[in-house]
């Protein structure tokens, strides 16, 4: 893939804990319970400087901290981490993505200074007052208000993403306008990727949230309007053969989709499940991180290549180990990966990295050992995470 030297971005999940039950978050179970796989890992401060040392970090040009199941405020070292960093290289850009919704205006009164002078934090904040609980469940808007004033005036540079959802997409203005008049320098609007599973084959039209009482809660829709939908979630209509290839067509628009769904889900047929199966193990890997130089390291401090493959460790409706991940983990060993007792660099540019991640996108199939979840999300021909952004 690359070598420990070309390295230019880490992605650093310096937790597990998150102080919000976000209903399509890998963390719980639909909003409800914790994953049970979990084991409520965090890494120190002592943890980050034995893993990123200082000739390391001289060599990056960016660190954020967004992850795939905890929150960067709910960890106990996060702005000494920033601090330590941030002493080693002058330059490097630092961000993380937050709920916004814990720790003290004093925190964040500091958080700039400890970040320095490129740095950027994104809040994700999914509506206003009245909507943004209900997929940030947990969250308190009066703090997250307070806690963004605080870190603005003290001189942060914040950003605003808004996920859109059926219950908030008629307040997208609105939100943009309060962004602006607080003074974030920039308002983001996401397209979920959220309502189809690669694992099902599936597109659902809703996702019933639930929450931590075992009570039902939100019924979350995707938004009606065309300008909020996720462009990728309308390939799934119709998956056929052209020219020997799997070619995907479009579905114009989400009522459409609706119309032929009938129900909460529409379970691809059975062929067509296959012919999408058939563009997983037939599709050309263009590995992301692989073109950007980066790494993802877990708040276990094991290293994986980006935050979808180490997504694959811990997925609560699988058996525990049961994610394709482990058999190019065990192919290499577990404890080879361990950061904290193992150099980053000797790591990188071992057997785990250099040979069992890209040979496994050689392999004629998914079912020979293909990795699905390059295939899903570094495939050459659908790429829902970025249609988010667009």
């Amino acid at each position: 893939m690359y070598k420990a030297q070309e390295i230019t971005t880490v992605h650093l999940e310096v937790t597990e804990r998150c102080n919000a039950s976000c209903p399509q978050c890998a963390r719980n179970i639909n909003g409800g319970e914790v994953n049970p796989q979990l084991h409520d890992a965090e890494l120190s401060l002592d943890d980050v400087k034995t893993i990123l040392k200082p000739e390391f970090i001289r060599q990056l040009k960016r660190l954020y901290m967004c992850g795939n199941y905890g929150d960067p405020i709910s960890a106990r070292d996060t702005l000494e981490i920033f601090e330590y960093i941030r002493s080693h290289n002058a330059k490097m850009q630092l961000s993380f993505h937050t709920n916004a919704s814990a720790k003290t205006p004093e925190w964040w009164s500091k958080l700039p200074a400890a970040m320095g002078k490129n740095h950027y934090v994104v809040f994700s904040v999914d509506g206003l007052e009245d909507t943004n609980h209900l997929y940030r469940q947990g969250t308190v808007w009066k703090n997250i208000m307070r806690n963004a004033e605080a870190f603005i005036a003290a001189g942060g540079r914040a950003r605003w993403d808004y996920i859109v959802f059926g219950h908030n997409e008629h307040q997208v203005e609105l939100a943009r306008a309060l962004a602006e008049s607080m003074g974030f320098e920039k308002f983001n609007v996401k397209k979920s990727n959220r309502f189809f599973s690669n694992t099902r084959g599936a597109v659902k039209a809703d996702h019933q949230a639930g929450n931590r009482k075992g009570s039902e809660t939100t019924l979350l829709s995707m938004p009606k309007n065309p300008e909020y939908q996720n462009a990728a979630l309308k390939q799934l209509e119709s998956l056929s053969k052209d020219k020997g290839e799997v070619k995907i067509d479009f579905i114009s628009t989400v009522a459409e989709l609706e119309g032929k769904i009938g129900s909460q889900k529409f379970n691809l047929d059975p062929d067509k499940k296959k012919d999408m199966e058939k563009y997983w193990d037939s599709v050309e890997v263009k590995c992301k991180v692989a073109e950007e130089k980066s790494i993802y390291i877990t708040a276990e401090g094991y290293l994986q290549p980006c935050c979808w493959t180490a997504g694959q460790m811990y997925v609560w409706y699988w058996k525990e180990r049961g994610g394709q991940i482990w058999d190019a983990i065990d192919a290499a060993g577990l404890d080879s990966l361990d950061l904290r007792v193992n150099d980053l660099n000797d790591v990188i540019n071992g057997k785990f990295m250099q040979e069992v991640i890209p040979e496994s996108w050689t392999k004629p199939s998914c079912a020979e050992g293909k990795l699905a979840v390059c295939a899903k999300t570094c495939g050459a021909k659908y790429d829902a995470f970025a249609e988010q952004f667009k």
